[in-house]
C-alpha cells in the first residue's frame, strides 16, 4: 500500500474515531465537563498545527526565492505571475458573488428566531475590528521587517520579500548562484521534514474533531438547518464551477489531481485550516506534475489572494447577520460591500476563522451591528472546515491550470 493511501486511511480513521470520542463526552458528560476535555484533547490539533506552522515561512521563503531566480527570465515571472493573478480575482469575484446571490436569493436570515447566548465569546471579534480595516491594508502587504513576517506568518509578506529577494538574486547572475543552491536545499530538506509532520496529521485531526462535537454535538445542525442547508448549498455549487473550469482546462487529469488531494483536503477539513496543509500540497502538486518553479511561485501567492471558500462565506455571512436585524442593503450596497471584502479578505488563509474578524469589520462599516457575528460563532467550525477545504481546491486547481498555460505557452515558442 502506498504511503499517501496508508496516510489518507490514517486521516479518516483519526476523523471517525473523534467523532465517536465526541459525540461519547456530548452525551455522557456535563457542559462543562466537555469543555474542559475539548479544551486537553484539542492539544493534539494544536501540536499538529503548530508544527506545520513551524514550516511555513522557511519553505515559502526558500521555494518562492528559488523559482523566481531560477525562471530567470523576468518576463517569465511575470507572464506566470499575470496568470495567477488573473486566476485569483476571477475566482474571487465569482465566490463572492455567488455567496450574494446565495443569500439574497434563499434569504437563510429572514424570520430567524434565534438567542444570543453567544455574545460574550464574541467580544474578542468585535474589539479587533480595526484589524482589518481598509485604511491599513497597504501596511499590512508591506512588510516592515522580514524576521517579524516570519515570525508571526504573514505570508503576504513573506511573498513580497521572497519575489524581491528572488528577482534580485536572478539579476545579479553568477554571484547570486551559491545562494540559491543553498536555498534549494533548504527547500529540499524542508520538504522532507513534511514526510514527517504528516504522520502526526491524524492525531491532530483526532482531537480537533473530537473537541469539536464534544461541546456542540449534533443538535446544532437542527438549530441552524436553514443557514448550513444554504451555505452547504452555495459550497457544492462553488465546487461544481471550479471543478468544472478545471475539467476544461485539465481535462481527465483532473481525476488524477483529485486523487492526490485526497489527503490534503481531508486535512483541511479536519483541522480548519488551509495553512495545514501547505507543504503537503506543495509536495503533491510536484508528484502530479507541475513544474516545482511554477508551483513555488503560484501557491504562496494563492494563500495570499485566492481564498475561494472565505470568500464565498464573508458575503454570505456578513448579508446573514443583515437579514437577521432586517437590514435592508441595496443592490449598489452590496456590490461595494463585495469590493471591500476583495481588498480587505487578502492574507487570512492561514488563521483559522480569520473570515470571521473580516465580516466583522465589513458589517462595522456597512452598519450592521458586528455582535451579530454571535449567532454563528456555534456553527462556525463547521462552515470553516468546508471554507478551509475549498480554498485547498481552488489554490490546487489555480497553479496546475497556470503551469498547464505555461507548458502549452513553451510548447508553441519551441515549434
Amino acid at each position: 500500500m502506498k504511503s499517501n493511501t496508508k496516510l489518507f486511511i490514517a486521516i479518516l480513521a483519526g476523523l471517525v474515531l473523534g467523532i465517536g470520542l465526541g459525540y461519547f463526552v456530548y452525551k455522557g458528560y456535563t457542559k462543562d465537563e466537555a469543555k474542559e476535555f475539548a479544551v486537553s484533547i484539542k492539544l493534539l490539533g494544536t501540536i499538529f498545527i503548530r508544527m506545520v506552522q513551524m514550516i511555513i515561512a522557511p519553505l515559502v521563503f526558500s521555494t518562492l526565492v528559488v523559482g523566481i531566480a531560477k525562471m530567470g527570465d523576468m518576463k517569465l515571472v511575470g507572464r506566470v505571475g499575470g496568470k495567477a493573478m488573473g486566476w485569483f480575482i476571477s475566482a474571487s469575484l465569482v465566490s463572492l458573488l455567488l455567496g450574494m446571490v446565495l443569500v439574497n436569493w434563499l434569504q437563510p436570515g429572514r424570520n430567524t428566531d434565534v438567542t444570543m447566548e453567544s455574545v460574550a465569546s464574541a467580544d474578542e471579534l468585535v474589539k479587533n475590528v480595526d484589524s482589518f480595516s481598509l485604511e491599513k491594508f497597504v501596511t499590512h502587504v508591506v512588510p516592515k521587517s522580514i524576521v517579524e513576517a516570519m515570525a508571526t506568518n504573514e505570508i503576504l509578506q513573506i511573498v513580497i520579500f521572497s519575489i524581491m529577494f528572488g528577482i534580485a538574486l536572478a539579476a545579479i547572475g553568477e554571484l547570486g548562484k551559491p545562494v540559491i543552491k543553498v536555498l534549494d536545499i533548504i527547500s529540499h530538506a524542508i520538504l522532507k521534514m513534511v514526510g514527517y509532520i504528516m504522520w502526526v496529521a491524524p492525531f491532530g485531526v483526532f482531537g480537533a474533531v473530537a473537541g469539536a462535537v464534544a461541546v456542540y454535538g449534533f443538535d446544532i445542525w437542527e438549530l441552524y438547518a436553514n443557514y448550513l442547508a444554504s451555505f452547504a448549498l452555495g459550497i457544492l455549487l462553488l465546487w461544481v464551477l471550479l471543478l468544472a473550469v478545471g475539467y476544461l482546462i485539465l481535462g481527465n487529469r483532473l481525476w488524477t489531481l483529485l486523487k492526490r488531494l485526497a489527503s490534503p483536503l481531508l486535512i483541511a477539513f479536519s483541522t480548519t485550516s488551509s495553512e495545514a496543509v501547505f507543504p503537503k500540497l506543495t509536495e503533491e502538486l510536484e508528484r502530479f506534475g507541475c513544474d516545482p518553479k511554477i508551483v513555488s511561485f503560484t501557491l504562496p501567492l494563492g494563500y495570499s489572494f485566492n481564498l475561494d471558500g472565505s470568500m464565498m462565506y464573508m458575503t454570505f455571512a456578513s448579508l446573514f447577520i443583515a437579514q437577521v436585524y432586517g437590514i435592508d442593503m441595496s443592490i449598489e450596497k452590496q456590490l461595494v460591500m463585495l469590493l471591500v471584502l476583495m481588498l480587505t479578505s487578502k492574507g487570512v488563509a492561514g488563521v483559522p476563522r480569520a473570515s470571521l474578524i473580516v465580516v466583522v469589520a465589513t458589517c462595522a462599516m456597512f452598519g450592521i451591528p458586528p455582535e451579530g457575528i454571535a449567532l454563528i460563532l456555534p456553527i462556525d467550525h463547521f462552515c470553516d472546515m468546508a471554507r478551509s477545504m475549498t480554498n485547498v481546491l481552488g489554490n490546487a486547481l489555480a497553479t496546475s491550470a497556470v503551469d498547464k498555460w505555461e507548458a502549452k505557452n513553451t510548447i508553441n515558442h519551441q515549434t
